[in-house]
């Protein structure tokens, strides 16, 4: 006969549905915790519970170590009492000593009876969601329990509890209190009080869910559904296609006499089902998703700036039908298809086309052979406005020539001018340009590469392995095609994989030792005639400036002052070649003056000059030449030093319209003899 303690313990398994390892284990951790807490027992301490589920006996062990001197009893046991506990137990050893105290049984009812509850609901928390997460993307069946203006409350199996709120419910369905309904679960999500459920009616997934429950084809896999489109409590489409050949996925769907769609309507508050063919092309299957029994023409547009459009042409008697009430019908095909579908009449499309030419005669010359149906299109529409009958199945099929050809007109224009196609032209034509100017290279190379020189073979070079082996790998075989990448240029060699400078040259002097000419496929250099010989004789100072050489600048050097000197008047020339010497005119800075003569421009705070403005004619800058032989070999040693030194500048200052020479030198210098030097 089983104790009390095992019914109750079963008792509470089977009360909150949790298995009996979960339980033991929350009861075992409830009377650790009641054992640290009365008998304050350290955390680091370890400390196990172990229960007999047979009697209901309780027992606290408590890991101690065994010395000879015991100084703390409560984490220390003498080797004696340890050897009771356990006969091979020695020195230095934890030990798992009991020491479930006498009354411990009452205290630990008393003491765990909060942790044992709160372990149990987080466990039966924990267990309800692990079982309602699976049930995810589902449909689930719930009892009504509560009708709110927020949402309805399910009672679902055992005591867990969904919501279907307002914006999740089939608009016009009513509900009442213990009716069973299917309901989509949406999401499962963990809170203090358990698993939230929340569930929809309204869901697309709803409908592929009781499609693939109602119909066997689609549950075996033999028919896949491709999109849903949906309107709840009105109207839905669905997109099918046959994995089996010769199986009819429609007829599959609907059922015998549509019984399969009738009993997923009911279901659904009466909601209307279409079910339509998927076809890999874009143009079937968007007349497929219209639902119609014939549709004229359909034109894809998937570059217009308002989306992918398709443009469909139908009959005047079906227009409303493709339209639906409210634009339902064109609404839910543009969903299932993932196109903006505009729908014209045939009647309306026509005019529209012929409107279209009137606008825009140029045109025509995009129609080419529809220029001829456009007026029997005319003939055909102003007798109909007269006579207002249907048209014929040969009026429809002009129709459809007509429209769809001055649409894809249109169309072409339009992204004609869209500036990424601009810009493509432009690119072919410009790659069209240069391959042709490549040919015409590489026919005038090949007319200065003599004849005979394609029949000798690379061997007859007298090349290195490595080199020959690299020329036969990039597919060259004959001294001819060498020649004629050498009259391209050096640089078609060296495109070669593992041909340089080194092997470029070993080439060159094994050609010229075969006597081919290896002089005439030098590339033509083209001679640029001196700048002074091709300038206007009154060139304008703009240009002038254009021509200025600037020179280094010393990063050490923090002052700038304005001068010339001889080791820039070559520059000075170069720069304004062209131009008579009278017409040049340098702007300098004075020489300050010397030691013990005040200047009027030096500013006495600062200790600094401010130069003064000089214009000089340029033909006085050049220098005589016997006084630059003159100097004595210190002198011009110093000179040397100076020009090293001190970076210049020519500038072109666009107040005066002179062109100058800026030099930088220290600042607070007292030695002004290097500067007379350079006048």
């Amino acid at each position: 006969m089983k104790s009390e303690f095992a019914l109750a313990f079963n008792q509470i398994c089977a009360e909150y549905s949790l298995p009996k390892e979960i339980v033991l284990d929350a009861v075992r951790a409830a009377l650790v915790t009641a054992y640290r807490r009365d008998w304050k027992v350290a955390s680091t301490q370890n400390v196990t519970a172990e229960i007999n589920l047979e009697t209901g006996l309780a027992h606290i062990y408590l890991e101690k170590i065994v010395t000879d001197t015991i100084e703390d009893p409560n984490i220390q046991i003498s080797l004696q009492d340890a050897r009771k506990q356990r006969a091979n137990a020695e020195l230095d050893e934890l030990l798992m000593v009991d020491v479930t105290p006498r009354n411990f049984g009452r205290i630990a009812a008393q003491t765990a009876k909060q942790v044992i509850t709160q372990r149990l609901r987080e466990a039966e928390r924990e267990s309800q969601y692990n079982r309602v997460s699976r049930q995810e993307n589902e449909i689930i069946i719930g009892t009504i329990q509560s009708v709110s203006p927020q949402g309805v409350t399910l009672h679902l199996d055992r005591t867990e509890e969904a919501h279907l709120p307002r914006k999740e419910q089939i608009p016009g369905e009513r509900y009442t209190l213990h009716q069973k309904i299917r309901v989509y679960v949406l999401e499962v999500r963990r809170s203090s009080r358990g698993p939230e459920i929340s569930v929809s009616r309204s869901h697309p997934l709803m409908l592929r869910r009781l499609l693939e429950l109602e119909v066997p084809e689609i549950r075996a896999g033999q028919v896949e559904i491709k999109a849903i489109a949906r309107e709840a409590g009105a109207r839905s489409k669905v997109a099918v296609f046959a994995r089996q050949p010769g199986l009819d996925p429609v007829g599959a769907c609907v059922g015998m006499r549509g019984i399969r769609i009738q009993t997923i309507s009911r279901e659904l508050h009466g909601e209307r089902i279409d079910v339509v063919e998927w076809h890999k092309e874009d143009v079937a299957f968007i007349a497929s998703a219209l639902s119609l029994t014939k549709v004229l023409s359909v034109i894809l547009d998937p570059l217009n700036p308002g989306g992918r459009t398709a443009s469909v042409v139908v009959l005047d008697d079906q227009l409303s039908l493709a339209i639906g009430r409210a634009g339902q019908n064109a609404r839910l095909a543009a969903k299932l298809t993932g196109w903006r579908v505009d729908i014209q009449g045939a009647t309306e499309a026509a005019l529209w086309a012929l409107e279209q030419i009137d606008r825009s005669p140029e045109l025509l010359n995009d129609l080419k052979g529809a220029a001829v149906p456009i007026s029997r299109l005319a003939a055909t529409m102003s007798e109909h406005e007269k006579e207002n009958y249907p048209f014929t199945d040969e009026e429809n099929k002009l129709i459809k020539t007509v429209v769809e050809a001055v649409r894809n007109a249109i169309v072409s224009r339009r992204n004609a001018d869209r500036p990424a196609m601009r810009q493509a032209r432009e690119r072919r034509s410009a790659q069209v340009e240069m391959e042709e100017l490549r040919r015409e290279a590489q026919r005038e190379a090949r007319s200065r590469v003599p004849e005979e020189a394609y029949a000798q073979a690379l061997d007859t070079l007298n090349l290195s392995d490595k080199v020959l082996s690299n020329l036969l790998r990039s597919g060259v075989s004959s001294v001819g095609e060498i020649m004629e990448r050498l009259a391209l240029g050096d640089e078609a060699l060296l495109m070669l994989e593992g041909i340089g400078a080194k092997a470029l040259r070993e080439i060159k002097d094994a050609i010229a030792a075969l006597g081919l000419g290896i002089e005439a496929l030098e590339p033509e250099l083209v001679v640029v005639e001196a700048l002074a010989e091709t300038v206007e004789p009154e060139i304008e100072e703009a240009a002038v400036a254009e021509a200025v050489i600037a020179l280094p600048i010393e990063a050490e050097i923090a002052e700038t002052d304005i001068i010339v000197t001889e080791a820039i008047e070559e520059e000075v020339i170069e720069a304004v070649a062209g131009e008579t010497p009278e017409e040049a005119v340098v702007e300098v800075v004075a020489v300050p003056p010397e030691p013990g003569v005040e200047s009027a421009t030096e500013t006495p705070a600062e200790g600094l000059f401010k130069p003064e403005t000089l214009e000089i004619p340029f033909e006085e800058l050049a220098f005589d030449e016997d006084e630059e032989e003159g100097l004595d070999e210190d002198r011009q040693r110093s000179k040397k030093q100076q020009k090293r030194k001190k970076g210049r500048a020519m500038v072109f200052d666009d107040k005066t319209g002179k062109t100058v020479v800026v030099r930088k030198h220290r600042r607070h210098t007292d030695v002004w003899s290097e500067y007379e030097d350079d006048f």
